[in-house]
């Protein structure tokens, strides 16, 4: 498999050669479909509470008496029939929301990810992304000369400085290989892989 090698001005130069076993594996929709919502369920964050009839706050007087009025019977007003009364199946903040999937799953499903990218042509590879200081602009401005709006970055090593100009860019992120999820692989419009990180995608997926 050859990938085409990008220019600081965003054209192909060259192709270089890539791991068949990572950038060239048939896309499963469903593996895929199974590794992303594992992620973002596993990212969950067990915050939200809700109250049973036990916890909220209510009067024990029966609202009215048992017959002759017409109206159904009621017990007390924290019914969940009732306006403000409790949940009958409240969340609560353990709940866990996890997923598992297994390692040989999951790295499957990163190498379908990115041999998807390299066939719609949203994947390309770079020699190295650099930056001389921790400046934004700078970063933006690289970017921009190359025609990319929305990219992510992976890295073999990220310095201080790209991680300081990358960090308050809304639609760039920039990660090591080790970082790289399958919901920001999908998201971005383009993928750049620097050369030290395609190696250690190798190592890692294949």
């Amino acid at each position: 498999m050859q990938i085409e090698l990008l220019n600081d001005q965003g054209q192909a130069t060259s192709k270089v050669d890539a791991p068949d076993t990572v950038f060239a594996r048939d896309y499963n929709e469903a593996l895929v479909h199974q590794v992303v919502v594992a992620f973002q369920a596993n990212a969950r964050q067990g915050t939200r509470a809700q109250k049973d009839r036990t916890m909220v706050k209510h009067s024990t007087k029966k609202p009215w008496r048992q017959k002759g009025t017409g109206r159904a019977r009621a017990g007390m007003t924290s019914s969940p029939l009732w306006r403000g009364g409790g949940r009958i199946f409240p969340n609560s903040p353990d709940e866990n929301f996890t997923h598992k999937v297994n390692k040989k799953m999951y790295r499957a499903g990163m190498a379908a990810i990115f041999s998807q990218l390299v066939r719609e042509g949203r994947l390309a590879v770079v020699d190295s992304i650099t930056v001389d200081s921790p400046k934004t602009k700078a970063l933006a401005a690289k970017f921009k000369a190359m025609g990319l709006d929305s990219v992510l970055v992976i890295a073999e090593q990220v310095d201080e400085n790209l991680m300081l100009a990358s960090r308050n860019l809304a639609n760039v992120l920039v990660v090591e290989p080790r970082y790289a999820d399958p919901l920001s692989l999908v998201y971005y419009k383009k993928v750049l892989v620097t050369k030290g990180a395609m190696e250690q995608l190798r190592e890692m997926l294949a």
